[in-house]
């Protein structure tokens, strides 16, 4: 049950940062995808970037607790699923008109 609990709240924070980094007014980390006749197809890489930082520190901390064995698969198949969940909602892909 607790695995089941931090589970939900790992996803709900890797698809938060994901979400929020990748629609910023601001993107720092940007790469085209294609170009289109209505401009060019961007993806914004800071959220699912900062998305896998995090995911990585999360995992770093479980290993020095000792608990990587029972939670490190759960907090990957929350970053797993977030990254999945935004990328079919399509989070980072921006069109800059030309």
């Amino acid at each position: 049950m607790k695995n089941l609990l931090l589970f939900i709240l790992q996803f709900a924070v890797f698809f938060a940062v994901f979400a929020v980094f990748s629609l910023s007014l601001h993107p720092h980390v940007v790469s085209v995808v294609r170009m289109t006749d209505e401009g060019q197809r961007l993806f914004v890489w800071d959220g699912l970037l900062l998305s896998l930082g995090l995911a990585v520190l999360v995992l770093i901390m479980e290993a020095v607790r000792g608990r990587i064995r029972r939670a490190g698969p759960w907090t990957s198949a929350a970053f797993l699923l977030s990254t999945l969940a935004g990328f079919l909602l399509k989070f980072g892909l921006i069109t800059r008109p030309r």
